[in-house]
């Protein structure tokens, strides 16, 4: 059974930086895609970046340009650095993992920005 575990959450300034980490474990194949979505109070969950196996990259416009998204295949995890954080970017940001034909998520993380 695949596990999809996040840390790295937590309460910050507007302007501040954190950096989210996601660990799949419970397979040995390599990872299809792996990815980081968010949803707000009362929104509906949204892409915020994803990185295929092959390296190709997308980013939601909302943060182009603050969040670098990484991965190490090898350990199967993925990481989401995000500078420059707005209290709009207040979420809770839940890690997916694609092993086709099937997505693994994890619990979920909350970031919090707010002064």
């Amino acid at each position: 059974q695949v596990q999809v575990v996040e840390s790295g959450g937590g309460l910050v300034q507007p302007g501040g930086s954190l950096r989210l980490s996601c660990a799949a474990s419970g397979t040995r194949f390599s990872i299809d895609a792996m990815g980081w979505y968010r949803q707000a109070p009362g929104k509906q969950r949204e892409l915020v970046a994803i990185i295929t196996s092959g390296g190709n990259i997308i980013y939601a416009d909302s943060v182009k340009g603050r969040f670098t998204i990484s991965k190490d295949n090898a350990k199967n995890t993925v990481l989401l650095q995000m500078n420059s954080l707005k209290p709009e970017d207040t979420a809770v940001y839940y890690c997916k993992m694609r092993l086709v034909p099937y997505d693994y998520w994890g619990q979920g993380t909350q970031v919090t920005v707010s002064s």
